[in-house]
């Protein structure tokens, strides 16, 4: 960081339209080009990514330092965080089951090689795999948990890079109980959190009540807003809740949305008095459902940013 002590970086869903129908930033290096060029012109500093993007830098770029330097020639300064995507199953990659801890270790080495051309702040990840028990992960299932996160943060933490946490409301570990408990289990050594607002609230957690119980292991935030609360149990709806739950076709929207339920102010307020500095990124997670544009609400949610959360964090500076 500079002389700000907030800045914002954006994490990389896009679609736009064109003649063929529409495409994303991946498509090519002239859509990477204009979706970077976008992204800093309303203001980003930066972008975050997903780690299975890695096969098409290494396709497109040759390598993820290449990469970083074409993010750089379209006036953002790098890219701070990667979400480690991937399939989880209890037979082969869980974090609730032992038995794939050797598989879930190998992968982080090899996924931690192959960034290591470039300097991140956070690799994020799902702490609980899917788990389609009402009752949800039981107790010994989140200390297993615990402790192999705890084991890939301390091999992250060789490379420089925070192994953070992020609670999708579809996901094992995600009311405020299992993850109160997740954490009180989680070497804070090593086991970060990463705060994704809309998800809390549609898990009927409060995003700014477990932020500020966790605060002092928070490495980042996902700033996006949501109109929704999963009242109908459709968490436990396969694959995806996101994109399978048939009572809510559009679960989030950008900050500002008109009946939207995260009070951005009052955790802009929270991440000040915690004195949380560092990066926040904005996420816009399937913006272009119901008529939605990736544009339009990336441009919205930098104007608020700008005019209203920043604002309120520096009224405290100021003092």
């Amino acid at each position: 960081m500079t002389d700000r002590p907030i800045k914002w970086s954006y994490m990389d869903h896009w679609r736009a339209q064109g003649p063929a129908g529409p495409y994303d930033q991946w498509q090519s290096k002239l859509a990477m080009k204009r979706f970077l060029q976008q992204v800093a012109a309303v203001g980003f500093d930066a972008i975050d990514t997903f780690d299975f993007r890695i096969w098409q830098i290494f396709e497109q770029y040759g390598s993820v330092a290449n990469y970083q330097e074409f993010v750089q020639e379209q006036g953002l300064e790098r890219i701070v965080n990667t979400f480690h995507g991937v399939y989880y199953s209890p037979d082969r990659y869980a974090p609730e089951v032992p038995a794939t801890h050797g598989t879930i270790l190998e992968d982080f080495q090899r996924t931690l090689d192959m960034w290591s051309g470039i300097q991140l702040d956070n690799i994020i990840v799902m702490p609980g795999s899917r788990y389609f028990d009402e009752a949800g992960v039981p107790d010994d299932g989140l200390k297993h948990a615990a402790d192999i996160w705890g084991k890939v943060g301390e091999l992250t933490q060789q490379y420089g890079v925070n192994l953070t946490c992020h609670h999708e409301f579809y996901a094992g570990i995600r009311t405020r109980d299992q993850i109160d408990r997740f954490y009180s289990y989680a070497d804070p050594r090593y086991v970060k959190f990463f705060v994704d607002t809309a998800q809390h609230c549609i898990a009927d957690v409060d995003p700014v009540d477990v932020y500020e119980k966790h605060h002092e292991r928070v490495t980042g935030f996902h700033f996006k807003d949501t109109r929704h609360k999963d009242v109908n149990d459709d968490y436990r709806m396969f694959p995806d809740a996101e994109v399978s739950a048939k009572t809510t076709e559009k679960w989030f929207y950008e900050m500002g949305t008109d009946e939207g339920l995260v009070d951005f102010e009052a955790m802009m307020r929270s991440v000040r008095d915690n004195g949380y500095t560092g990066w926040i990124s904005v996420e816009h997670d399937k913006a272009d459902k119901l008529g939605g544009d990736y544009a339009e609400s990336t441009a919205i949610s930098r104007w608020y940013a700008k005019n209203v959360l920043d604002g309120i964090y520096n009224e405290e500076v100021a003092r």
